[in-house]
Formats: C-alpha cells, sequence, structure tokens
C-alpha cells in the first residue's frame, strides 16, 4: 500500500510517501510545496496544483492528514483550515480514501511520546526509513503522517490504537 502524507500549512505544505509491504516500509519520496501568491486564493490555488500534480506523479492508494486544533489567533486557525481544505479536497478528487490523525497520536504512534519535538520525528522518521531524507521539518511530519496511518491500518479490529 502506498500512503501520501500531508502536513498543511498556507507558506509550507509537507508531503510525504510512503510504501508498505507486509512489514516492510519504505520510503518513496517527499518535500514540501510553497505556497506563493499575494492572495490567500492565489497560494489555495497553488498549493491545490502542486499536490495535485504529486499525487498524480506517486500514485498514492490512500492520504492521510494531520488534523488541526484552534489556537490562540482564530484568524490564522481559519486560514490554516483553507489549507486544510486542500489537503482534503486533492486526494479526494483523485479518488483516494483519506484519513485525519491527531498531533499527538502521530507523534505518540511514530516517536512512542504524544509530546514528542520536530527534532525527534525527524530522528525516528530517519530510523524507520533508512535513507529517507526529509526535505525540511514539514516534510518529517508528513512522512510521520504517512507512518502513522500505515500503522492503524494495519491494526486488527478490537487492537488499542
Amino acid at each position: 500500500m502506498r500512503v501520501l502524507g500531508i502536513d498543511p500549512g498556507l507558506r509550507r505544505f509537507g508531503w510525504g510517501v510512503v510504501e508498505g509491504d507486509g512489514t516492510r516500509v519504505s520510503h518513496v519520496a517527499n518535500g514540501v510545496c510553497e505556497g506563493s501568491g499575494d492572495t490567500l486564493a492565489e497560494r489555495l490555488a497553488v498549493l491545490h496544483a502542486l499536490l495535485t500534480a504529486i499525487v498524480a506523479e506517486h500514485a498514492p492508494d490512500q492520504a492521510a492528514v494531520e488534523q488541526t486544533f484552534v489556537n490562540r489567533d482564530p484568524a490564522a486557525s481559519l486560514k490554516l483550515g483553507q489549507a486544510r481544505g486542500v489537503a482534503l479536497l486533492v486526494p479526494a478528487q483523485a479518488g483516494l480514501p483519506v484519513a485525519e490523525y491527531a498531533p499527538n497520536t502521530i507523534k505518540k504512534t511514530v516517536v512512542g511520546v504524544g509530546h514528542a519535538d520536530k527534532r525527534q520525528i525527524d530522528h525516528m522518521v530517519r530510523m524507520q526509513l533508512p535513507g529517507a531524507k526529509p526535505a525540511g521539518p514539514d516534510a518529517a511530519d508528513a512522512l510521520a503522517i504517512a507512518l502513522c496511518h500505515l500503522v492503524h491500518v494495519r491494526l486488527p479490529v478490537g487492537v488499542p490504537r
């Protein structure tokens, strides 16, 4: 199974593709999309086009997106929510099932601790995907999201997550 992990953001949109075959997991690709443009609409359009090209190039079977929570700045939360909309829309347009995971679930699954920092996530992604070189913290987070999805999809029904 090939999984696209997406770490949504308006300026930097992390993505990572991993492939799971039985108990083996391998890195396929990763990167960061830069949302450019003067307006929110232009940045969202650029992110949509870039993510659409990534889905077409890497042909994932499923996608996973990080959930976001409202922070102290409601305007920033709304804008991030719009970027999440793109992250959910593009795989759905391609006919892919899309899962969502809370940040603490991702960190606990990949690192073993629900409050891991970016450095710990990067380290564990590199450990679990030998040879992977994340294109920055956003790409490492996206790979962690994809790894989290593989773990959760493989668990038999009834096993606590």
